[in-house]
């Protein structure tokens, strides 16, 4: 019989509907039985995509044993962290605390209060490996409450406090901070180089993620400093992910990362935000170098993109899912749909060709049952050769059954894809791919935009969810807007993105420090208000808002939101030289402030083909954080744009800082070598 979960729209909660844990969702409904029960509440916090989430359901949630144990101590509540990431980031804080380590699932035991005290993350069905099995986790957790109430009280009390001690330190001495300058983003570069793997790219050992952000960083770093080294870090990194076994090489798209320091063996779920943020990573290289394979890995990414993560209604999934169905064994597997044995290749290719192919795509049986995640260590010496014997992989990979895929809309994410889209759609010649991104735009207008210019964060089948948007909703979403506008030189997109960072001004900022907060000032209350400026898997909120403060100010001239920008990249200054590989974005923001950034206004007849020629000079510019504006002659609905004239009567480019101009220039090799655009 369905749970309380059955009507929900998540579909990881819809995953755990036929549970016999008799699961609540998130709500005060669930925290008042608890009280009236005066029982402990057991808080589960995962995702669709989570690989040990779908095992600890199997093992334990689906087991009547434990079930009816945990529904008949406990009030149990299941939240999917990728619509509450509020009620995930404050849990999360308290179980690394406690245990120095997070991940998902989560498990925590919580007060009828909603006061934290026992934590893990995933509990196998019976001891193993020093863990202990989940029903003896329940069962000790019972007897605390039952036996030691006034103890278990006493904890939770002092890792609340902890808590509230612990987002002390971004609070109100951010706003005393100054913005990193140049010599901060020199200690930043010195500090990633320390860490970097020279010989297999990016940062650190085990486990490998994707640095995006910090990879954007090095871009604009280079690009304003000529510093070899963080071009160097960019491009090693970059060209091993896109070799390595966490790229799909089949079906392009990269994994959310690697288990290995050699990016060889991927986790396998494919999430939105990370093929949006390494869409515009490789879209970025390929503009700084011009280097085919960051190209074609930006092709093939937003391929992947609009083929198996696009929905009807015109958004973009969160997510593939890491396992599916094995054929062979009919059970679910993770990789099961990436991975090849030898004798797969040579079934789909025939002698030849499955020989060519078990030597091209490195597969020598990375897995104990023989098979191999592909990687693609060189370039082919036959590209024909390659392309064909892709397809034809491709295509009987096709005939697998398919991982299973979130396909709900998260408004924070679409802003992500749409920026990557259509930056990538005006370099690489792809309108296709800009029209996707103002399709995904058009179905967050008209579904997560509410009337009072509020944005829900989640949607499914083209219906908005309840749960309201946090930080990176504003802010991501006005940076995809924000990006639009410089491809289409559309007003309209310019002022939505106005509109959220407004209402980012108004409720997501303390007027007193300029610090920001992940949740709104009218949002439900937790134990405590989240704020953390470190990325994560995607840029925080805190420094997303801040470069589209700055982005929004180079063009509308705003003291206002260029001060805000200042302000919230204060604390960039604190953090960007001791971890800069967890504030990668807020560096990446801090470079186009010392730049200025540099404002672009394109004036001309849009049917004009050296109005054309200059707008995309501008676009390839490298200049970190540059803004562009193209428009008629007279144009007086973007700022930038107002009293631009003609340059004798032919196109013109004006290249600003603050609003003070270089000469204007009808010549494009005059405005790429301002910009530092190469030539193509």
């Amino acid at each position: 019989m369905p749970n309380r979960l059955a009507g929900a729209t998540s579909p990881y909660l819809l995953q755990h509907a036929d549970n016999p844990v008799d699961w609540w969702p998130w709500g005060p409904e669930a925290f008042e039985e608890a009280r009236r029960r005066g029982v402990p509440v057991l808080l589960s916090v995962g995702y669709a995509a989570c690989h040990w989430c779908h095992v600890m359901a199997h093992e334990s949630f689906e087991d009547e044993a434990v079930a009816a144990y945990a529904n008949e101590h406990f009030v149990a509540v299941k939240v999917d962290r990728e619509e509450r990431p509020d009620v995930d980031a404050v849990y999360m804080e308290a179980v690394q605390a406690a245990t120095g380590q997070g991940g998902w699932p989560m498990t925590v035991f919580l007060t009828p209060g909603k006061d934290p005290f026992y934590f893990g993350t995933y509990f196998p069905p019976e001891p193993r490996h020093g863990m202990p099995a989940f029903r003896q986790v329940l069962e000790g957790v019972t007897a605390a409450w039952q036996e030691r109430r006034d103890e278990v009280g006493e904890v939770a009390a002092r890792i609340r406090d902890e808590l509230a001690e612990r987002a002390s330190v971004y609070g109100a001495g951010s706003g005393a901070l100054n913005p990193p300058g140049e010599a901060d983003l020199h200690q930043a570069l010195v500090a990633l180089s320390r860490g970097f793997d020279q010989k297999r790219g990016g940062f650190g050992g085990a486990p490998k993620f994707p640095p995006s952000m910090v990879i954007e960083f090095l871009l604009r770093h280079h690009a304003r400093t000529g510093s070899e080294a963080a071009l160097q870090m960019a491009e090693r990194t970059c060209e091993a992910m896109a070799r390595g076994g966490i790229y799909d090489q089949l079906g392009g798209g990269f994994a959310r990362y690697s288990v290995d320091a050699e990016w060889v063996v991927p986790h396998f779920e494919k999430m939105l935000y990370d093929n949006a943020l390494l869409l515009r990573v490789f879209a970025h290289l390929w503009r700084a170098t011009g280097s085919a394979l960051a190209g074609r890995i930006a092709r093939e990414t937003a391929d992947f993109l609009l083929r198996e993560l696009r929905t009807a209604e015109g958004g973009f999934a969160s997510a593939l899912d890491a396992d599916s169905i094995d054929p062979g064994t009919g059970k679910s597997v993770e990789g099961a749909y990436y991975a090849w044995t030898p004798e797969q290749l040579t079934g789909v290719l025939g002698e030849r060709d499955g020989a060519l192919a078990v030597e091209l795509f490195e597969v020598t049986g990375t897995f104990e049952h023989g098979s191999s995640v592909l990687q693609l260590l060189g370039e082919p010496e036959d590209p024909a050769d390659y392309q064909r014997i892709r397809a034809r992989l491709f295509e009987a990979r096709a005939q697998r059954p398919a991982p299973a895929r979130d396909d709900k809309v998260v408004a924070a994410w679409n802003g992500l894809a749409i920026a990557a889209l259509a930056e990538t759609g005006a370099l690489l010649d792809r309108p296709d791919l800009v029209e996707a991104a103002e399709r995904a735009a058009d179905l967050l207008l008209a579904v997560h935009l509410t009337a009072d210019g509020r944005l829900l964060r989640t949607s499914r089948d083209g219906k908005a969810g309840e749960n309201t948007g946090v930080l990176e909703d504003y802010a991501d979403t006005a940076e995809g807007f924000l990006a639009l506008y410089a491809v289409t030189g559309e007003a309209e997109w310019l002022d939505l993105a106005g509109g959220l960072l407004d209402t980012v001004l108004a409720h997501f900022t303390d007027p007193a420090s300029g610090a920001l907060y992940d949740t709104a000032d009218d949002a439900e209350e937790l134990i405590r208000r989240p704020q953390d400026p470190t990325d994560n898997a995607t840029p925080s909120g805190w420094t997303a808002a801040a470069n589209a403060l700055l982005t929004y100010a180079a063009y509308t001239g705003s003291d206002r939101h260029r001060g805000a920008a200042e302000r919230a990249l204060g604390i960039v200054g604190a953090l960007g030289s001791r971890a800069p590989r967890f504030i990668g974005w807020g560096l990446a923001a801090a470079e186009a402030l010392v730049d200025g950034p540099r404002e672009v206004a394109v004036v001309g007849p849009a049917a004009d083909p050296a109005t054309a020629v200059l707008r995309r000079t501008a676009l390839l510019g490298t200049a970190p954080g540059a803004v562009v504006a193209v428009g008629e002659p007279g144009a007086v609905d973007v700022p930038l744009l107002a009293d631009r004239p003609l340059l004798d009567g032919r196109p013109a480019a004006y290249v600003c800082r603050h609003f003070t101009c270089d000469a204007p220039t009808a010549d494009p090799a005059v405005l790429a070598a301002s910009l530092g655009a190469r030539e193509e």
